[in-house]
Protein backbone atom coordinates (compact mmCIF):
# COMPACT_ATOMS: atom_id res chain seq x y z
CA UNK A 1 0.00 0.00 0.00
CA UNK A 2 1.37 3.54 -1.12
CA UNK A 3 1.94 5.87 2.18
CA UNK A 4 1.20 9.62 2.44
CA UNK A 5 4.35 10.58 3.37
CA UNK A 6 7.26 8.38 2.09
CA UNK A 7 8.98 6.44 5.39
CA UNK A 8 12.31 6.98 4.70
CA UNK A 9 11.80 10.86 4.48
CA UNK A 10 9.59 11.58 7.20
CA UNK A 11 11.63 11.50 10.30
CA UNK A 12 13.15 14.50 8.39
CA UNK A 13 9.99 15.99 7.30
CA UNK A 14 9.07 15.87 11.02
CA UNK A 15 12.46 17.45 12.31
CA UNK A 16 12.47 20.33 9.82
CA UNK A 17 8.65 20.88 10.72
CA UNK A 18 9.45 20.82 14.38
CA UNK A 19 12.07 23.54 13.70
CA UNK A 20 9.76 25.93 11.61
CA UNK A 21 7.15 25.47 14.30
CA UNK A 22 8.82 26.17 16.86
CA UNK A 23 10.90 29.27 15.26
CA UNK A 24 7.30 30.78 15.03
CA UNK A 25 6.31 30.17 18.51
CA UNK A 26 9.75 32.28 19.48
CA UNK A 27 8.70 35.28 17.47
CA UNK A 28 12.17 36.62 17.29
CA UNK A 29 13.33 36.52 21.04
CA UNK A 30 16.48 34.68 19.87
CA UNK A 31 15.97 31.80 22.96
CA UNK A 32 15.18 28.80 20.16
CA UNK A 33 18.38 29.71 17.78
CA UNK A 34 21.05 30.73 20.90
CA UNK A 35 24.19 28.35 21.12
CA UNK A 36 23.09 27.19 24.67
CA UNK A 37 19.51 26.15 23.15
CA UNK A 38 21.88 23.98 20.63
CA UNK A 39 24.02 22.52 23.03
CA UNK A 40 21.31 21.50 25.68
CA UNK A 41 19.56 19.51 22.70
CA UNK A 42 23.05 17.89 21.66
CA UNK A 43 23.37 16.93 25.47
CA UNK A 44 19.89 15.51 25.30
CA UNK A 45 20.62 13.64 22.51
CA UNK A 46 23.93 11.95 23.83
CA UNK A 47 21.78 10.77 26.44
CA UNK A 48 18.81 9.13 24.71
CA UNK A 49 20.43 8.57 21.20
CA UNK A 50 22.15 5.30 21.82
CA UNK A 51 19.76 3.48 23.58
CA UNK A 52 16.91 4.23 20.81
CA UNK A 53 19.24 3.27 18.28
CA UNK A 54 19.57 -0.41 20.54
CA UNK A 55 16.15 -0.31 20.83
CA UNK A 56 15.28 0.61 17.28
CA UNK A 57 17.33 -2.01 15.81
CA UNK A 58 15.89 -4.58 18.04
CA UNK A 59 12.26 -3.02 16.37
CA UNK A 60 13.88 -3.18 12.68
CA UNK A 61 14.25 -7.43 13.03
CA UNK A 62 10.55 -7.18 14.75
CA UNK A 63 11.55 -7.53 18.24
CA UNK A 64 12.00 -5.90 21.06
CA UNK A 65 14.40 -5.21 23.60
CA UNK A 66 12.95 -3.91 26.86
CA UNK A 67 16.33 -4.75 28.80
CA UNK A 68 17.70 -1.55 27.86
CA UNK A 69 17.02 0.67 30.48
CA UNK A 70 18.17 -2.11 33.01
CA UNK A 71 21.73 -2.22 30.84
CA UNK A 72 21.68 1.67 31.17
CA UNK A 73 21.63 1.49 35.24
CA UNK A 74 23.92 -1.43 35.82
CA UNK A 75 26.58 -0.62 33.59
CA UNK A 76 26.80 2.97 34.69
CA UNK A 77 27.30 1.48 38.34
CA UNK A 78 29.31 -0.80 37.69
CA UNK A 79 31.81 2.06 35.55
CA UNK A 80 31.37 4.42 38.35
CA UNK A 81 32.05 0.94 41.49
CA UNK A 82 34.88 0.06 39.20
CA UNK A 83 36.41 2.85 37.26
CA UNK A 84 37.49 6.13 39.89
CA UNK A 85 41.23 5.53 39.68
CA UNK A 86 41.04 4.19 35.92
CA UNK A 87 38.26 5.56 33.85
CA UNK A 88 38.92 3.14 30.81
CA UNK A 89 39.02 0.35 33.06
CA UNK A 90 35.75 1.03 33.93
CA UNK A 91 34.25 1.91 30.89
CA UNK A 92 35.33 -1.94 29.70
CA UNK A 93 33.78 -3.47 32.70
CA UNK A 94 30.31 -1.30 31.63
CA UNK A 95 30.47 -2.32 27.99
CA UNK A 96 31.25 -5.98 28.96
CA UNK A 97 27.42 -6.25 31.12
CA UNK A 98 25.70 -4.51 28.70
CA UNK A 99 27.70 -6.90 25.63
CA UNK A 100 27.48 -9.75 27.47
CA UNK A 101 23.37 -9.36 28.59
CA UNK A 102 22.63 -8.77 24.73
CA UNK A 103 24.57 -11.68 24.15
CA UNK A 104 22.95 -13.89 26.17
CA UNK A 105 19.02 -12.76 26.06
CA UNK A 106 19.57 -13.00 22.06
CA UNK A 107 21.34 -16.99 22.57
CA UNK A 108 17.94 -17.85 25.05
CA UNK A 109 15.79 -15.87 22.56
CA UNK A 110 17.07 -17.83 19.67
CA UNK A 111 17.74 -21.48 21.33
CA UNK A 112 14.58 -22.15 22.82
CA UNK A 113 12.19 -19.84 20.33
CA UNK A 114 10.54 -17.63 22.90
CA UNK A 115 9.77 -14.33 22.74
CA UNK A 116 11.70 -11.14 23.33
CA UNK A 117 9.57 -9.24 25.25
CA UNK A 118 9.25 -11.92 28.31
CA UNK A 119 12.83 -12.86 28.46
CA UNK A 120 13.91 -8.93 27.65
CA UNK A 121 11.27 -8.09 30.35
CA UNK A 122 13.29 -10.89 32.88
CA UNK A 123 16.36 -9.38 31.77
CA UNK A 124 15.49 -5.75 32.72
CA UNK A 125 14.03 -6.38 36.13
CA UNK A 126 17.22 -8.90 36.85
CA UNK A 127 19.42 -6.52 35.88
CA UNK A 128 17.81 -3.96 37.87
CA UNK A 129 17.74 -6.03 40.76
CA UNK A 130 21.29 -6.62 40.34
CA UNK A 131 22.00 -2.39 40.62
CA UNK A 132 19.89 -2.18 43.30
CA UNK A 133 21.92 -4.83 45.31
CA UNK A 134 25.79 -3.65 44.16
CA UNK A 135 24.51 0.12 44.79
CA UNK A 136 22.67 -0.77 48.48
CA UNK A 137 19.84 0.93 47.22
CA UNK A 138 22.12 4.60 47.32
CA UNK A 139 23.54 6.96 45.06
CA UNK A 140 27.52 6.20 44.40
CA UNK A 141 29.62 9.19 43.72
CA UNK A 142 32.08 8.83 41.35
CA UNK A 143 35.51 10.64 42.58
CA UNK A 144 37.33 11.26 39.35
CA UNK A 145 36.03 14.75 38.62
CA UNK A 146 38.10 16.07 35.57
CA UNK A 147 36.61 13.23 33.71
CA UNK A 148 33.20 14.28 34.75
CA UNK A 149 34.24 17.95 33.30
CA UNK A 150 35.84 16.72 30.54
CA UNK A 151 32.86 14.55 29.56
CA UNK A 152 30.64 17.88 29.23
CA UNK A 153 33.28 20.35 28.06
CA UNK A 154 31.77 21.96 24.65
CA UNK A 155 33.21 21.83 21.69
CA UNK A 156 32.65 24.41 19.00
CA UNK A 157 29.80 25.48 21.86
CA UNK A 158 27.70 22.93 20.27
CA UNK A 159 28.60 19.61 20.98
CA UNK A 160 30.23 17.59 24.16
CA UNK A 161 32.15 14.62 24.09
CA UNK A 162 29.46 12.41 25.21
CA UNK A 163 27.43 14.12 21.74
CA UNK A 164 30.13 13.61 19.60
CA UNK A 165 30.99 10.18 20.39
CA UNK A 166 27.09 9.34 19.76
CA UNK A 167 26.90 10.92 16.67
CA UNK A 168 29.90 8.92 15.57
CA UNK A 169 28.39 5.62 16.46
CA UNK A 170 25.78 6.41 14.49
CA UNK A 171 27.39 7.51 11.14
CA UNK A 172 29.10 3.81 11.86
CA UNK A 173 25.86 2.29 12.05
CA UNK A 174 24.50 3.95 9.00
CA UNK A 175 27.37 2.35 7.30
CA UNK A 176 26.89 -0.75 8.64
CA UNK A 177 23.64 -0.65 7.33
CA UNK A 178 23.91 0.70 4.32
CA UNK A 179 27.21 -0.63 2.92
CA UNK A 180 27.55 -4.40 4.19
CA UNK A 181 26.49 -7.49 4.21
CA UNK A 182 25.07 -7.40 7.66
CA UNK A 183 23.11 -4.70 6.88
CA UNK A 184 20.88 -6.64 4.39
CA UNK A 185 20.80 -9.23 6.31
CA UNK A 186 19.44 -7.00 9.41
CA UNK A 187 16.76 -5.76 6.97
CA UNK A 188 15.87 -9.12 5.28
CA UNK A 189 15.87 -10.77 9.13
CA UNK A 190 12.91 -8.11 9.86
CA UNK A 191 10.87 -8.28 6.79
CA UNK A 192 10.39 -12.00 6.55
CA UNK A 193 12.47 -14.33 8.62
CA UNK A 194 11.08 -17.29 7.25
CA UNK A 195 12.12 -16.10 3.48
CA UNK A 196 15.18 -15.05 5.04
CA UNK A 197 16.37 -18.47 6.12
CA UNK A 198 15.67 -20.15 3.05
CA UNK A 199 17.55 -17.33 1.29
CA UNK A 200 20.42 -18.65 3.27
CA UNK A 201 20.69 -15.67 5.92
CA UNK A 202 21.50 -17.06 9.12
CA UNK A 203 19.14 -15.41 11.28
CA UNK A 204 19.70 -16.81 14.92
CA UNK A 205 22.64 -15.03 14.45
CA UNK A 206 21.56 -12.19 13.01
CA UNK A 207 19.09 -12.04 15.91
CA UNK A 208 21.96 -12.55 18.70
CA UNK A 209 24.08 -9.71 17.18
CA UNK A 210 21.76 -7.21 17.01
CA UNK A 211 20.93 -7.42 20.96
CA UNK A 212 24.93 -8.06 21.82
CA UNK A 213 24.67 -4.65 19.78
CA UNK A 214 21.63 -3.08 21.82
CA UNK A 215 23.39 -3.87 24.59
CA UNK A 216 26.66 -2.57 23.84
CA UNK A 217 25.08 0.88 22.93
CA UNK A 218 22.92 0.95 26.07
CA UNK A 219 26.21 0.24 28.47
CA UNK A 220 28.08 3.23 26.33
CA UNK A 221 25.14 5.42 26.58
CA UNK A 222 24.78 4.59 30.58
CA UNK A 223 28.92 4.58 31.27
CA UNK A 224 28.77 8.23 29.43
CA UNK A 225 26.14 9.30 31.45
CA UNK A 226 26.99 8.67 34.97
CA UNK A 227 30.34 9.59 34.33
CA UNK A 228 29.58 13.04 33.12
CA UNK A 229 27.15 13.14 36.17
CA UNK A 230 29.52 12.39 38.55
CA UNK A 231 27.21 9.85 40.53
CA UNK A 232 25.79 6.53 39.70
CA UNK A 233 21.68 5.45 40.85
CA UNK A 234 19.72 2.33 40.71
CA UNK A 235 16.67 4.52 39.63
CA UNK A 236 17.92 7.63 38.11
CA UNK A 237 18.67 6.09 34.51
CA UNK A 238 15.62 3.99 34.37
CA UNK A 239 13.32 6.07 32.71
CA UNK A 240 14.82 6.25 29.10
CA UNK A 241 12.74 2.97 27.81
CA UNK A 242 9.52 5.31 26.69
CA UNK A 243 11.71 7.85 25.28
CA UNK A 244 13.70 5.69 23.62
CA UNK A 245 10.52 3.75 21.78
CA UNK A 246 9.14 7.35 21.05
CA UNK A 247 12.12 8.45 19.05
CA UNK A 248 12.40 5.32 17.20
CA UNK A 249 8.79 5.61 16.14
CA UNK A 250 9.36 8.72 15.31
CA UNK A 251 12.77 7.73 13.46
CA UNK A 252 10.59 5.92 11.27
CA UNK A 253 11.16 2.26 12.45
CA UNK A 254 8.98 -0.10 11.94
CA UNK A 255 6.88 -2.07 14.61
CA UNK A 256 6.44 -4.60 12.43
CA UNK A 257 9.91 -4.63 11.48
CA UNK A 258 11.81 -4.66 8.49
CA UNK A 259 12.24 -0.56 8.02
CA UNK A 260 14.02 0.97 9.57
CA UNK A 261 17.53 3.32 9.47
CA UNK A 262 20.27 4.43 12.28
CA UNK A 263 19.86 8.16 10.52
CA UNK A 264 16.64 8.18 10.76
CA UNK A 265 16.46 7.40 13.83
CA UNK A 266 18.84 10.02 14.66
CA UNK A 267 16.43 12.25 13.60
CA UNK A 268 13.43 11.30 15.80
CA UNK A 269 16.11 11.63 18.79
CA UNK A 270 16.48 14.86 17.52
CA UNK A 271 13.25 15.83 17.30
CA UNK A 272 12.43 15.00 20.76
CA UNK A 273 15.16 16.84 22.09
CA UNK A 274 14.66 20.13 20.40
CA UNK A 275 10.44 19.71 21.40
CA UNK A 276 12.10 19.64 25.10
CA UNK A 277 14.70 21.98 24.85
CA UNK A 278 13.24 24.43 22.40
CA UNK A 279 10.18 24.71 24.12
CA UNK A 280 12.06 25.13 27.36
CA UNK A 281 14.14 28.01 25.99
CA UNK A 282 10.84 29.64 24.96
CA UNK A 283 9.47 28.98 28.29
CA UNK A 284 6.62 26.26 27.77
CA UNK A 285 5.58 23.96 30.50
CA UNK A 286 7.19 20.53 30.73
CA UNK A 287 4.22 19.11 30.42
CA UNK A 288 3.41 20.08 27.04
CA UNK A 289 6.58 18.31 25.79
CA UNK A 290 4.63 14.98 26.90
CA UNK A 291 1.41 16.29 25.00
CA UNK A 292 3.40 17.16 21.89
CA UNK A 293 5.08 14.07 21.86
CA UNK A 294 1.72 11.90 21.94
CA UNK A 295 0.28 14.09 19.29
CA UNK A 296 3.40 13.48 16.79
CA UNK A 297 2.80 9.72 17.50
CA UNK A 298 -1.05 9.12 17.14
CA UNK A 299 0.01 11.39 13.76
CA UNK A 300 2.22 9.17 12.31
CA UNK A 301 0.10 5.78 13.85
CA UNK A 302 -3.06 7.51 11.84
CA UNK A 303 -0.39 8.37 8.48
CA UNK A 304 0.59 4.56 8.70
CA UNK A 305 -2.86 3.16 8.75
CA UNK A 306 -3.82 2.06 5.36
CA UNK A 307 -7.22 3.34 5.73
CA UNK A 308 -6.56 7.01 5.18
CA UNK A 309 -3.64 6.55 2.84
CA UNK A 310 -6.47 4.44 0.60
CA UNK A 311 -8.77 7.32 1.08
CA UNK A 312 -6.42 10.53 0.03
CA UNK A 313 -5.22 8.18 -2.58
CA UNK A 314 -8.64 7.49 -4.07
CA UNK A 315 -9.15 11.24 -3.96
CA UNK A 316 -6.23 12.54 -6.01
CA UNK A 317 -7.22 9.36 -8.33
CA UNK A 318 -11.17 11.11 -8.85
CA UNK A 319 -9.53 14.66 -9.07
CA UNK A 320 -7.34 13.70 -11.97
CA UNK A 321 -10.67 12.01 -13.97
CA UNK A 322 -12.83 15.24 -13.24
CA UNK A 323 -10.13 17.20 -14.22
CA UNK A 324 -9.44 15.27 -17.87
CA UNK A 325 -13.07 15.18 -18.59
CA UNK A 326 -13.46 17.43 -21.68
Amino acid sequence: MKRLIEPTLRPFTIFAGTIVVLALIDRGTGYFFSLATAFSVMQLFATLSLVALGLGLSMLIREFDLSVAGVVGLSGCIAVLTGAAHPWFGLLCGLAAGIASGALQGFIMTRLQLSSVGVTLGGLLTMQGITYVLTGNRSIAYGNLPVALGLNAPIASILSVRSAVALAVFFAAAAVMAWTHLGRDVVATGSDRRAAMVAGVKTDRVVIGVFTASGAFAALAGVLLSYSLGAASPAALSDVLAPAAAAAIIGGVSVVGGRGHPLGIAAGVLTLSLLRSGLSAIGVSPHVHEIVTGAILLGIGILEGPDLARRVIAWRLNRTQLESLP
